[in-house]
């Protein structure tokens, strides 16, 4: 038998968002992070911070609901620029934010810095991860991504993310005093064209923690279609899936709308948008936007 879902709160400045199975999906909006982006990272090392402004607007117009902020760069101070990349944000939207850094030193700078209630990304199982980022996490009254791998591997079978899971949640709450709530697991979703086994395991694995702790999860939406064709198909496919088993959230690119539009169906299915009031607002907002791109184009024409 499933446990009450649990709500992991998030706040800006002005503005709350919740995570629950029972709630609408959260897109975590993936685009400030320079990993993969020569150019964003040179303009970075210059000083450069145009660029997280128009990535901002763009996700914030696609319907992302949390922004994920990653300032990883090699040959810059990773805890100033995070700050700046703080700082800016929260004067652009009033989302909340998830601060990401394997750097210690660069997610204590960004959460003194931040104005809210931030979620942080993230620990794994392992004693010194968890050792260095959990105090902190307490400390600025955070809540934390965790993924359920070690030193030794990343488990491919469910029982032993289960097995990690459990040592997480005991640690964090029992060693750190952590509210249970505040603990977001990753399941771990590794790509199928590796192993097209994995999505089985990895929707195994959220079914199991939901029915067992009733955890709030996410996963980097992309990582299932990795080195595949059709990837925005696959994605679309497989977060309403996950969200059937327990998924409330994902890191993804908000600039994507069959996938957007996918989980906001799955939403109304599952009966997190009541009468469906939030998906037909949008289907109308759709259809005015594109009424006035028609008589703008209408009337260059003329």
């Amino acid at each position: 038998m499933s446990v009450e879902p649990k709500h992991t709160v998030l706040r800006s400045a002005t503005k709350e968002v919740v995570l629950g199975s029972d709630k609408p999906f959260v897109i975590i909006g993936e685009r400030i992070n320079p990993t993969g982006r020569r150019i964003f990272q040179e303009q970075l090392r210059a000083g450069d911070l145009s660029a997280i402004e128009r990535d901002v607007a763009a996700q914030v117009a696609a319907g992302a609901n949390v922004l994920d902020i990653n300032m990883g760069v090699p040959l810059t101070d990773e805890a100033e620029l995070l700050v700046k990349a703080i700082q800016l944000v929260q004067t652009l939207t009033d989302l909340p934010i998830c601060i990401d850094s394997s750097v210690v030193e660069a997610l204590e700078a960004g959460l003194a810095a931040y104005q809210g209630r931030a979620l942080v990304n993230s620990i794994t199982a392992e004693d010194e991860r968890m050792e260095q980022v959990l105090p902190l996490v307490k400390k600025y009254d955070a809540a934390v991504i965790a993924l359920p791998n070690d030193a030794d591997e990343i488990p491919m079978e469910a029982d032993k993310r289960i097995q990690l899971t459990e040592k997480i949640v005991r640690v964090a709450t029992q060693e750190y005093g952590i509210a249970i709530e505040d603990i977001v697991i990753d399941p771990l979703v590794m790509p199928i064209g590796a192993d097209p086994g994995v999505g089985r395991s990895a929707l195994e694995t959220a079914q199991r923690i939901h029915e067992r702790w009733g955890l709030n999860m996410t996963c980097g939406a992309s990582n299932v279609s990795f080195g595949m064709p059709g990837r925005h198909a696959i994605n679309a496919s497989w977060l309403p899936m996950a969200m059937t088993v327990g998924m409330t959230s994902a890191i993804m690119d908000a600039r994507t709308p069959q996938i957007v539009e996918a989980v906001r169906a799955a939403d109304v299915l599952l009966g997190n948008d009541e009468w469906g009031m939030s998906w037909i607002s949008a289907h109308r907002a759709n259809l005015a936007k594109q009424k006035a791109q028609a008589e703008v184009a209408a009337g260059a024409a003329s």
